[in-house]
Parts: structure tokens; C-alpha cells; sequence
């Protein structure tokens, strides 16, 4: 495993990694978010690893009319409030609200949303970033990027396409590795 420190950045999907994912549907409101077992306590430790912990979403519900940005940040909101209170940090959440047909350059697998977290950080250095993550698009997206990749099986995905770096089951399983 890479020796990591604070000179180190930490990308982090939200769906599947940190919360479950709603199957066919997406989180819309406080009430159906609900962390995955262990999430918090890694974040925790997460903390005092990395320099810079950041989350990058796509959040196609809001470009269909399922759901709005306002919904969203209340769910956003509530997690960064547990988040904290537990002794975890996110320093910034990214979110994409397009639809896949849109092609955003937001839009993992594009890079986008690490190009908005770097002009916000500058020190970050890509070389030096991890990208936890539980689908194929997250994978590409620190490929493209030259991230260490980690993936969070789960969702179903062949992730061997874009050959992670590491798998492992959950946010729980990799930090206890580090």
C-alpha cells in the first residue's frame, strides 16, 4: 500500500462509498440518506491522514426533475453536519446535476469537477490524489487524472476495464489497509 500523508489528496464518490445507494432511484431527501456501516469512523481517521478530502458526485437526478439543487444541499448538509460532529472533515463537495446524454465536462468520467477542486486548492497534485470510488466512470475519471485508484466493490461493476489500483468492500475496509 502507498505510504500516504497530508501532502496527499483524498477523492471521494459519495454514492456507494460513503452512503447507501438508493437502487434505481437517487437520495432526494435527509430521511433516505443513511451511511454505510463503518463510513464515519473511517472518515475519521481519513482526516488525519490526507491534506485535502473532497467529494465528487454526479447527481443526474437533479438534470431529470427528480430532484432539485435546493434538496440536495439539504441532504449535503445533513451529512457534513454528522460528518463533523463525529471528528471527520470533507473539505468541499463537487457535484455534477447533468444528465448523461448532456457530455458535461463535469460529468465523471470527465474531469471536471478535480479541475474545480484544484483551482480551489491549488496545492492539490494529482499524482499525489486517491480517487475511492465504486463505478467504472469513477475509475476512469482518476485514470485520466493519474490518481491512485480505489475501488469499492458493490455496485455490480467489472472495474478490470480500467484496472484499479486496490479493491476493496467499503471506506471501512480501505482505511483499516492504510
Amino acid at each position: 500500500m502507498v505510504q500516504f500523508d497530508t501532502s496527499w489528496t483524498l477523492f471521494l464518490d459519495r454514492d456507494g462509498v460513503i452512503n447507501e445507494r438508493e437502487e434505481g432511484g437517487y437520495i432526494s431527501k435527509v430521511e433516505d440518506f443513511s451511511f454505510i456501516p463503518g463510513t464515519i469512523k473511517a472518515l475519521e481517521k481519513l482526516s488525519t491522514i490526507f491534506g485535502r478530502i473532497v467529494i465528487v458526485t454526479n447527481q443526474a437526478g437533479i438534470g431529470k426533475g427528480i430532484m432539485t439543487e435546493k434538496q440536495l444541499d439539504k441532504v449535503h448538509k445533513h451529512m457534513l453536519k454528522t460528518i463533523d460532529l463525529l471528528d471527520g472533515r470533507i473539505d468541499k463537495i463537487y457535484y455534477c446535476p447533468d444528465k448523461p446524454e448532456a457530455n458535461s465536462p463535469n460529468r465523471k468520467p470527465e474531469t471536471g469537477m478535480a479541475m474545480q477542486a484544484k483551482a480551489d486548492f491549488p496545492e492539490i497534485e494529482f499524482s499525489r490524489s486517491v480517487i475511492v470510488g465504486d463505478s467504472v466512470s469513477d475509475m476512469e475519471f482518476g485514470a485520466r487524472l493519474g490518481m491512485v485508484k480505489v475501488f469499492i466493490e458493490g455496485k455490480g461493476e467489472d472495474p478490470s476495464v480500467v484496472k484499479p489500483d486496490f479493491q476493496f468492500t467499503s471506506l471501512k475496509e480501505f482505511t483499516a489497509a492504510l
